[in-house]
């Protein structure tokens, strides 16, 4: 999600720019490919399949920062989505109207050796590493699509910050069932080392079935690792429950009601494991 506002220089209407792959730096090369053998190597065990089955298949295990044409070709084939490259933060607008066409924006730019454990923007490691992959499952690609649609409705009704809401528990933020495990799925999950360990194995966040009206009520953190993760079923359950569900009405409730505080449990949640908070007390100084 996004929010920029003013068109920079350079960029199409549609806020596109060349990704200008060959103006990479061999250090910027090394530096994808660190954050590259790091991250995978610790995910396969952890992550949802899919996403694993997606590198293959779009051959992101090839050295150095993917160039977008050769990814397209791939990706293309398999669901029909592309990668295309943005300055930066787009307007939110212009973000669905991308999604609703299969087109996912990806920043150019890659973090600096004293950002390699985080940074606050998303860079092209966490653009396409992250989210990429899954846009080659078939019905995660139509949730993505079915979003991008939902976010020009939701925009019409002023209902922005609820779909918001959405993204991040789902999109950036999500964990899946696999049998008896959590699995992650999330994009800003799975391009972090720290919040890789930390939203599996760690005591303190709370882990919820996922419910799409108290996830869209569920305000969440910016700044530091989720204290409420929202675990999904599946891909097709989480795809049918979003877009057969009546907005309408769910969106009137909301405007009805405070949003959820970070952290809260409430006595409708199927929780999942309730968590500690330690973490968040002892960064809160409590």
């Amino acid at each position: 999600m996004a929010n920029a506002s003013e068109l920079p220089p350079g960029a199409a209407p549609d806020w596109t720019i060349p990704q200008g792959w060959e103006t990479y730096t061999p250090a910027e090369h090394a530096m994808w490919d660190r954050l590259f053998e790091r991250q995978s190597e610790m995910l396969r065990p952890r992550v949802v399949p899919a996403f694993m089955e997606g590198l293959d298949v779009l051959r992101m295990t090839k050295p150095g920062i993917p160039d977008f044409d050769e990814l397209n070709e791939r990706l293309t084939r398999a669901t029909g989505w592309q990668v295309v490259a943005v300055p930066g933060l787009v307007p939110d607008e212009v973000f669905f109207e991308h999604l609703a066409n299969r087109r996912f924006v990806a920043g150019r730019f890659i973090r600096k050796p004293d950002q390699f454990d985080y940074l606050q923007e998303p860079d092209i490691f966490h653009d396409v590493f992250g989210h990429v992959p899954l846009l080659v499952h078939p019905v995660f690609a139509d949730y993505m699509q079915a979003y991008g649609e939902g976010g020009l409705r939701a925009a019409r009704l002023g209902m922005i910050e609820a779909l918001a809401r959405l993204y991040w528990y789902t999109v950036e933020f999500g964990l899946i069932r696999d049998g008896s495990d959590l699995k992650l799925y999330g994009a800003g999950i799975v391009s972090s080392y720290g919040e890789s360990v930390f939203a599996l194995d760690d005591p303190s966040p709370h882990r919820i079935a996922f419910d799409l009206e108290r996830v869209m009520r569920s305000q969440y953190r910016i700044d530091d690792y989720q204290q409420n993760y929202f675990v999904i079923e599946s891909f097709e359950d989480l795809l049918q429950q979003t877009r057969d569900a009546d907005l309408g009405p769910i969106y009137e409730r909301l405007r009805g009601h405070e949003p959820i505080a970070v952290g809260t449990l409430l006595p409708a949640d199927r929780v999942l494991h309730a968590g500690t908070q330690d973490y968040a007390r002892t960064r809160a100084g409590v």
